[in-house]
């Protein structure tokens, strides 16, 4: 019996009651209990991005100007943000993923640097520009994640290298653009490729030395995925056999599906990962190359001991050829961190036909004593669960356009799909809302338990979708689809927005000309801040919206706000140099309408406001 499989089983037959004897890193918990430091990539394990500095707040931040910046000296998209401990900032960049260490006590002097040696050809078959998204910090090690699918432990203090171990193989299109998360003893990684036909998995390897603890795919047997006895014990519909009843045949254009009720659904089901897959996609069984990427912000609450994240569509984008529900793509999972058993996982998008990749953040926070989990899709649904349990309290479109659905059902959890925007091969569907990269892509947001509200980047764009038929070939592109993207009906393609996450209403709403595709960032002063594509960094009145302040920097933001304080200074900062999705294709010089999967035509008023490619630079404010 292989030693994985001997763990699994034996963890498998476990309840996750109690969390095992792994230990934290102390030096990163030390940290991040100190509000001067950002040492997480949301600044906590809650994934809030909240802050509880507020030197910087409504009455001064007219005083708000440049203190310094940092050119990263690497075009392309930059997001995620630095990690600060102490003294020292830690910088990332796009491709080739150079990390800098400056020395804050010494007017950000370069302390080390380290350049990775990355075989060009993986730029290729990175989906969505040459981005990554983040540096890990904990055991004396900061931890970088290649685009090339290596993870990397550096000495936090000289730069060397400590361990490398290979996640994934981009031979056959699989990538690594995810931040590293450490947790406890632990670094988590995910895997980009769906847009490639990799079959993807979230890994957990020691933070000691890179061995591997676990690994979890997305699809495929329980065995492979992870899944115990006690899966989905509270809510055991969420392990049905399938939630929609064919209509007019389904899976053929002019066919559509009718959302069955709780009671109707067949459950509780094993090995949904394969059952659920039910026609060979041109080559093997369809799950053996269904996608289900994982490239997030994962939260990790210490007293259930669960980390939770989401996984991406399924291969490929022509839904024709993959009848069924295709578990465990588009799916919020819970697992027990030590063991990397699941404990509840809730599929979103049930057949996606849009690619609404299930990617997106979750964030925890408390409430009247109990802890959920608030999830923005970017199917345009944001859904607010228990999170010990995964129990569906709210699931609510985060504005009146999204039109793919009509509803969530909160008892089956199951999205009722409206027929006139079912996609089909050869058939070009119109008028889709959102369009594929959803009402809010990678960009994460933010939590202020101060008022208890969730703000949120929007995206307000719409598409048509054609369905192709497309053959798998090993490291090269299985979309299968034709996009066109365009304006949503209030005449912008962005927003900003403030959500009540126990109604899931929202509270304000501003527009924006484009995406705001950068992260938000909440602090203790009633101040959110956030980047736009056409270079402002602003912030806002966390209560009501009202704009009090921006400054325009060199490039398109698709960084995370963050903050730090130094000195008895509370510090602002922002990666800037666009990219991503919405700005791949003018970084590439793309111009037909439906070239980078419909982004050049969506945005191609960009290049108004850019220079392309976008030039990397990190930007830091202060009174």
């Amino acid at each position: 019996m292989k030693k994985r499989d001997l763990i699994i089983g034996l963890a498998a037959g476990l309840t996750l009651a109690a969390p095992m004897a792994a230990t934290a890193a102390p030096d990163q918990e030390k940290a991040m209990a100190d509000a001067n430091n950002w040492a997480h990539p949301r600044g906590q394990h809650n994934n809030q991005a909240y802050s509880k500095l507020s030197q910087v707040n409504k009455g001064n931040i007219k005083n708000l100007k440049m203190a310094w910046t940092f050119a990263t000296g690497v075009n392309r998209g930059h997001e995620g943000s630095p990690v600060v401990v102490g003294n020292m900032l830690y910088v990332h960049t796009a491709f080739p993923n150079n990390v800098y260490a400056l020395d804050l006590n010494d007017n950000q002097k370069i302390v080390w640097s380290y350049f990775p040696k990355q075989d060009p050809s993986v730029q290729a078959v990175l989906c969505c520009d040459n981005v990554s998204r983040g540096l890990g910090f904990g055991d004396g090690k900061i931890l970088l994640t290649q685009n090339d699918g290596t993870l990397v432990a550096l000495d936090a203090k000289t730069g060397a290298k400590v361990w490398d171990v290979k996640v994934v193989d981009p031979k056959i299109g699989a990538t690594t653009t995810t931040a590293s998360h450490v947790i406890k003893d632990k670094v988590l990684i995910g895997c980009s490729g769906a847009e490639f036909g990799v079959r993807c998995y979230m890994s957990a390897y020691n933070l000691k030395d890179g061995s591997l603890a676990w690994r979890a795919y997305g699809t495929g047997p329980d065995s492979d995925v992870l899944i115990g006895k006690d899966f989905n014990k509270d809510n055991p519909h969420y392990s049905a056999l399938s939630v929609y009843q064919d209509v007019n045949g389904g899976n053929k254009e002019g066919g559509s599906f009718k959302a069955l009720s709780k009671e109707q659904l067949k459950y509780p089901e094993t090995d949904l990962g394969v059952k659920t897959w039910l026609k060979p996609q041109a080559v093997k069984d369809g799950w053996q190359h269904g996608g289900g990427s994982i490239w997030g912000w994962w939260p990790y609450d210490p007293k259930s001991n669960l980390v939770y994240y989401g996984t991406g569509n399924p291969s490929v984008w022509n839904p024709d050829v993959r009848p069924g529900d295709n578990k465990w793509s588009m799916t919020i999972f819970a697992r027990d961190v030590d063991t990397g058993i699941a404990k509840w996982g809730y599929q979103m998008t049930p057949h996606d036909e849009w690619d609404y990749d299930g990617i997106n953040e979750v964030i925890l926070f408390d409430k009247g004593g109990k802890k959920y989990a608030w999830h923005h899709d970017r199917n345009g649904f944001a859904y607010t669960f228990e999170a010990d349990t995964g129990s569906l309290v709210v699931a609510e479109k985060v504005h009146p356009f999204v039109n793919w659905a009509t509803h969530v059902d909160l008892k089956s959890g199951v999205p009722h799909k409206d027929g006139k925007y079912s996609t089909h091969q050869d058939y070009n569907a119109k008028g889709i809302c959102p369009a594929a990269l959803g009402t809010k892509d990678q960009q994460p947001a933010a939590y202020s338990p101060k008022t208890g509200l969730m703000y949120s980047p929007l995206n307000h764009v719409c598409m048509t979708y054609e369905p192709v038929e497309s053959k798998y070939v090993a490291g090269q592109p299985w979309v299968g689809a034709t996009l066109t993207m365009f304006a949503g009906p209030d005449g912008v393609m962005g927003g900003f927005a403030a959500y009540d996450p126990m109604t899931g209403k929202s509270v304000w709403y501003n527009k924006e000309k484009f995406s705001a595709w950068g992260g938000a960032l909440a602090t203790a002063s009633d101040l959110v801040f956030y980047g736009t594509l056409d270079r402002w960094f602003k912030a806002v009145d966390a209560k009501n919206g009202k704009e009090l302040w921006k400054f325009q920097v060199g490039s398109g933001v698709i960084g995370n706000a963050f903050t730090y304080g130094h000195k008895g200074k509370q510090y602002v900062g922002v990666l800037s140099g666009i990219g991503g999705w919405a700005g791949v294709a003018m970084n590439l010089g793309l111009t037909t309408d439906t070239d980078a999967l419909g982004a050049a035509g969506g945005y191609k008023e960009l290049t108004k406001y850019n220079a392309a490619p976008g030039g990397g630079a990190l930007n830091v404010f202060a009174l």
